[in-house]
């Protein structure tokens, strides 16, 4: 069986198919060996033999245009949430920061969706890509059978020759009523006003500041702009955006293994975090709060953080979804915050 991955890059109208036409995808167990590589990279939370980062080879490039879906017949018949297993998370996790063991740690749960018949995965790429223009849409295709739907508003590193950027991005807020016009960037006429907690506030710095100081370790020349808000689905986030040109001693593998995780999807301090993610956390993580996306091809690379992501196996949907978790954080606020999160794929699935 080939791999393949599909992806819409923002706003755009058409998107672009890349196919391995034989053998499987090159396995790399750090980030640096993509130094100099070019394919569409599949990246894990937590790189391991049996999750490694993927590199999907572009032996046949296609640029379609985007569809119209095929509507879906499949009717969701049971859904488990896991909620037992993120209370005792949160309960685990809360307590390191009630202790000042750590100052975010992001906390992540997954669901498991049962159809009465398998979907087509291809279909549910084209509506993603037809609800959410203001994302990055990916359909990944893997070795074991396992399809990939990523529909994310993080960018992890993006260059075109060599302008570079990267964001950060955190804080959550659902959007409701009269806020689901919002559309516009602050400043603008017709601006829905946000009030955004200190929460959130507080989370958002400690994401930008990281990403600045990640920067200058590599001596890279950086201007920052944010933060702002920005819509992703009926979410808003608050981000902050850093342009840079590398340096020609900086290589993007070497970068991305600094910047990956970010504490956006990982906590502060990092290391430390990423450790008690791994040795607690009820769910396997896999691809989700990983990254992906085209590398080095036709002089551009835009790499997503895999947010909002979709397991498709057979009639099997397993949805994920996390949250920054900071010492006044409340379960059941973080808990509905996930649930709002799921919602992007749970949509896509209902039509």
């Amino acid at each position: 069986m080939s791999c393949f991955a599909c992806y819409r890059l923002p706003f755009a109208q058409y998107y672009t198919l890349i196919e391995q036409t034989e053998g499987e995808p090159e396995h790399f167990a750090t980030c640096t060996e993509l130094n100099r590589r070019k394919g569409f990279v599949v990246a894990p939370f937590q790189i391991t033999a049996r999750q490694p980062i993927l590199l999907i080879r572009p032996d046949k490039m296609l640029t379609c245009p985007v569809e119209s879906p095929v509507p879906q017949t499949a009717k969701i018949v049971s859904t488990e949430s896991h909620r037992e297993d993120y209370t005792a998370d949160f309960s685990l996790f809360h307590d390191q920061l009630k202790k000042d063991v750590f100052r975010k740690i992001v906390l992540a749960r997954s669901a498991t969706l049962l159809t009465d018949q398998p979907v087509n995965p291809h279909q549910l790429f084209l509506l993603a890509c037809q609800r959410y223009p203001r994302l990055f849409i990916s359909l990944v295709s893997l070795p074991n059978g396992d399809y990939w739907l990523t529909a994310t508003p993080e960018i992890l590193l993006q260059g075109v020759d060599n302008q570079w950027r990267t964001i950060a991005l955190a804080g959550t807020m659902q959007l409701k009523d009269d806020q689901l016009s919002f559309d516009t960037p602050p400043g603008e006429a017709g601006i829905v006003d946000l009030q955004w907690s200190a929460k959130n506030l507080q989370e958002q710095r400690f994401v930008a500041s990281y990403i600045a100081n990640t920067l200058r370790q590599f001596a890279i020349d950086f201007q920052e702009e944010g933060p702002h808000t920005v819509r992703a689905a009926d979410l808003v986030h608050l981000r902050s955006d850093f342009t840079f040109m590398l340096p020609h001693d900086v290589l993007v593998g070497d970068l991305l293994q600094a910047l990956h995780p970010t504490p956006a999807v990982c906590g502060l301090p990092k290391q430390e975090t990423f450790r008690f993610i791994t040795a607690h956390e009820h769910v396997s993580r896999q691809y989700y709060s990983g990254f992906m996306g085209p590398l080095g091809i036709a002089h551009s690379t835009h790499l997503y953080v895999s947010l909002r992501c979709m397991q498709i196996h057979g009639n099997e949907h397993h949805l994920y979804a996390g949250g920054g978790l900071l010492k006044d954080s409340v379960e059941q606020q973080e808990w509905l915050e996930t649930e709002a999160k799921m919602q992007t794929m749970k949509k896509i699935l209902l039509n």
